[in-house]
């Protein structure tokens, strides 16, 4: 049954992931959390029987037929997969709206500018049109990883979807979509923009697929392997059973997944102590640019200008290849910091908030 509402505003922010880059692939958990920058999605009923989008910011606009029936989706077509994925849960339009789409998330800078779009999208569906099925931040979440990844089989797991609707920090289970919410805050985060734009499906696929040989390498000989249960000895114990070119990968995915449960175990004290938890940013990202090889020279050189002006600690943002990079400071010095990052070459670089999820209001 459609809304009784003439229009319905929807806010879905972006998100950073603090520690677990290039894990979720692999059914590791991560640290992620929203942030204050967003889309907006306006819809407003316009009587008529169709979408029609409009996207000012990237000047485009779509236009879809309510009487059409969605028979295949074409990749990346996340405005038609949300409309099919969400027929099989009892969600269908019946009524059309004019919708704009804004936003100040930059685009293709790994702060899930695509995947907040969506989360807003199929918010705004369920609003509009009801489900049979129990709505909350968790189902919306869950609507959208099938939406992005399961409809087009494409490389990636829950962290952006489940951040963005969930909000806040939260210590996320990439396989079942379990969550802690970490209530601890960090005040002085800063993004810097490269303006370079990042890789996703080439990266995350590449090294994903490289991952999971290594990891299957040492399943040959050791059947109970599982890097979930790895320890401080895994690698040792187990490094010669994996080929050379993947030692490293192999490396990294044992080193990110203890870096990241320490991580946890540090944002779940109070006081929350910046200065270990931005030696453990560090050591991530030693790990995402030394064995994975993901940064690209102005990424280096924004880090290297982070740190120079007295960041705590800093790593690259997302899957890599371009894109932002996120830094810890102290509140006193986040302007030095700022400063550092935009000598190292950035495009923008600006402090951010922990935000909270998806909102209609």
């Amino acid at each position: 049954m459609a809304t009784s509402k003439e229009s319905i505003t929807v806010v879905a922010p972006g998100r950073i992931c603090l520690f677990g880059d290039h894990q979720d692939y692999l059914g590791l958990p991560v640290i992620a959390c929203a942030i204050n920058r967003s889309i907006q999605l306006k819809g407003r009923k316009n009587g008529h029987n169709n979408f029609k989008i409009m996207m000012p910011d990237i000047n485009k606009e779509r236009h879809i037929n309510l009487n059409n029936k969605i028979e295949t989706v074409s990749n990346r077509d996340y405005f038609a997969s949300a409309l099919h994925v969400l027929e099989r849960y009892d969600c269908i339009p019946n009524v059309g709206y004019d919708i704009v789409i804004t936003g100040d998330i930059p685009v293709n800078a790994g702060l899930s500018s695509s995947s907040a779009v969506l989360v807003a999208w199929i918010t705004f569906l369920l609003e509009a049109y009801g489900s049979s099925h129990t709505v909350d931040a968790s189902f919306i979440a869950r609507l959208s990883y099938e939406a992005e990844v399961l409809e087009f089989k494409a490389p990636g797991g829950l962290m952006d979807q489940f951040t963005i609707s969930l909000g806040g920090s939260v210590f996320l289970d990439t396989v079942t979509g379990a969550h802690t919410p970490i209530m601890q805050s960090i005040d002085a985060l800063i993004i810097g923009e490269s303006g370079v734009p990042k890789e996703t499906l080439g990266v995350l696929g590449k090294l994903g697929d490289l991952a999971n040989n290594a990891i299957e390498q040492v399943r040959r000989e050791v059947p109970n392997f599982k890097i979930a249960e790895a320890t401080k000895l895994t690698y040792n114990n187990h490094y010669h059973l994996v080929d050379a070119s993947l030692k490293p990968i192999f490396l990294a995915a044992i080193n990110n997944y203890l870096i990241t449960k320490e991580a946890l175990s540090i944002m779940q004290q109070n006081p929350l102590n910046l200065q270990k938890l931005g030696t453990l940013m560090d050591a991530h990202h030693f790990e995402l640019k030394e064995h994975l090889k993901i940064t690209v020279p102005i990424i280096d050189n924004m880090i290297d200008g982070a740190k120079k002006s007295g960041a705590l600690g800093a790593k690259i943002v997302g899957s890599g290849g371009g894109g932002c990079i996120v830094a810890i400071s102290t509140p006193e010095n986040e302007e030095a910091v700022i400063e550092g990052i935009l000598k190292g070459g950035a495009k923008s670089a600006y402090k951010i908030k922990i935000s909270k999820g998806v909102q209609i209001i």
